[in-house]
């Protein structure tokens, strides 16, 4: 047993491994503190040693008997999810350029920041053909310029998520499905982008010169850093 490996070393190992093993009786106390004064015990015996006299800890003895196959005991986890810290330069209403992604270079407006921690941004998709996406805020450059936005339909993360490919049986498996395997938008999000276009759009038409601005994309030429400019 593992009592008897971690006090083998000392001189009452006998006694104390019948009194861990229950094999005699007696108190473990007074013969543990022996053993920790005449014999300077082992590590493992100095911190039985706190936990039980000190800490006032119960004993707990090792089971007689194990499984035969290893139970999967799910770990401790105390860690508390908290919301993304988003940067103070990006507010709603912010015009951001986005640096990676399908849409990279365009410019777009951040609506919100979503439960996960990304922004919710989009073009509108009638001005600069930017749809409602998440983006990282990592991956975006925000710049000076803002616009209100009026109240904006509710949105979540569960829009954005897309449903699993259905399971093959055996006569499906030989059937090629190629011309299906291509992703298709749902109705669903298609009404929001345009209820969210009706709002957004007047409210930049409303600003002077802010659609050409968004319709343009961002590009740098020799002789220009990013880290010297003023977005």
């Amino acid at each position: 047993p593992r009592s008897s490996v971690l006090l083998a070393s000392d001189g009452l190992s006998l006694e104390l491994n019948g009194l861990l093993n229950g094999r005699s009786g007696g108190d473990l106390v007074p013969l543990v503190e022996r053993s920790l004064t005449v014999h300077r015990g082992s590590t493992d015996l100095k911190q039985w040693y706190q936990r039980r006299v000190r800490g006032k800890v119960p004993l707990q003895k090792a089971p007689r008997f194990y499984p035969t196959e290893d139970c999967k005991v799910p770990l401790k986890n105390r860690k508390t999810v908290k919301q993304t810290k988003l940067r103070s330069s990006i507010t709603p209403g912010t015009v951001v350029i986005l640096l990676a992604g399908a849409h990279r270079g365009k410019r777009a407006i951040c609506l919100k920041q979503l439960p996960s921690g990304l922004l919710l941004v989009t073009g509108p998709y009638k001005i600069n053909g930017v749809p409602l996406r998440r983006v990282d805020q990592a991956y975006v450059i925000a710049t000076s310029t803002k616009v209100e936005l009026p109240a904006l339909p509710a949105i979540g993360d569960e829009i954005f998520k897309r449903k699993g490919k259905p399971t093959k049986n055996e006569k499906e498996m030989f059937v090629d499905s190629a011309g299906d395997s291509g992703y298709k938008i749902s109705a669903e999000k298609i009404a929001l982008q345009k209820e969210v276009d009706a709002a957004v759009v007047p409210a930049v038409k409303a600003v002077d010169m802010l659609q050409s601005y968004l319709r343009s994309r961002f590009t740098l030429t020799k002789g220009q850093y990013p880290h010297e400019m003023q977005f």
